[in-house]
């Protein structure tokens, strides 16, 4: 078991066993990184941009924030997480491999035939996801059903969405937003990872979101901007959505695509670009 798991998790289900110090957290996204460079790299194939970029967001989640327990993926008061940018599986895997779902020397296994870690993730095959992924703009959708179970069934576990700002090009969301805020869904938290770049260029020029916070805010939901690399932001907005009563929160995280690697960032080829041997040795050496 690693090191950062609290000893006997199974007997503390009501608590998060996970709870790392802003430091350590700094160090953990690191390593999540280096996974993400590395499986892809193994695998020759994948989208590293929008993995590296929600990287401090993940990490905070599983490491700090959420209440969840590797040692009963069923447990039913679980806080549940919906990538509904499902591409970016990677970060998320190497995020469960880290928190003790699986042995993290699967990692290396990512789209290969018979694993359990497929491109984008099937809650079928890999312990401790919530949602199949694949099309995009059906996570918040599918999200908002998972909170309206937690009321139905009298439980106080949170929901959240991890949305790419891409996928706000999609209908689907901003019907889901409406219904969220409709519901006064305050047990949901929805996180865009505002990276700007989407598959084929910059949102801007592919299809302008401005002013993103102020579309959302007019649908209902309670809105906060930060810069989804600091963490002293990022756990604060957690626990000002915590506050919040009768509406939806969400976060808008500006990030940068390709994060902590320098030739990744902001570089458009980058969003589902396998790295060569050369240059996922540099992005390591980088990464150290």
């Amino acid at each position: 078991m690693p090191n950062h798991i609290k000893e006997n998790p199974a007997e503390t289900p009501q608590s998060n066993i996970f709870n790392l110090p802003v430091a350590e957290l700094k160090e953990m996204a690191k390593k999540l990184r280096r996974h993400v460079i590395t499986m892809i790299a193994t695998a020759c194939s994948g989208h590293p941009g929008g993995s590296l970029s929600a990287a401090d967001i993940i990490t905070a989640l599983y490491f700090k924030v959420m209440r969840h327990n590797p040692e009963n993926t069923q447990w039913p008061d679980r806080d549940r997480f919906i990538l509904s940018k499902g591409h970016a599986a990677p970060i998320l895997y190497a995020a469960l491999a880290e928190s003790g779902y699986f042995p993290v020397e699967e990692l290396s296994t990512l789209r290969k035939l018979g694993s359990r870690l497929q491109g984008h993730t099937d809650r079928n095959l890999t312990p401790g996801v919530e949602m199949s992924a694949g099309s995009l703009g059906m996570g918040l959708s599918y999200g908002i059903g998972v909170a309206l179970t937690a009321r139905l069934d009298r439980r106080d576990y949170k929901t959240y969405v991890l949305l790419g700002d891409g996928e706000c090009d999609e209908g689907q969301t901003w019907e889901g937003a409406l219904s969220a805020a409709h519901f006064r869904m305050d047990n949901l938290t929805a996180i865009v990872d505002c990276n700007r770049i989407q598959l084929t260029g910059w949102t801007r020029d592919i299809m302008n979101l401005e002013p993103l916070s102020q579309k959302w805010q007019a649908f209902g939901w309670h809105t906060i901007d930060i810069d989804g690399h600091d963490f002293n932001q990022i756990l604060a907005a957690f626990q000002e959505a915590e506050r919040i009563r009768n509406k939806p929160t969400v976060i808008i995280a500006h990030t940068i695509k390709g994060k902590g690697v320098s030739f990744m960032e902001n570089n458009v080829k980058f969003h589902g670009k396998a790295p060569t041997p050369a240059e996922a040795e540099k992005a390591l050496k980088e990464l150290e």
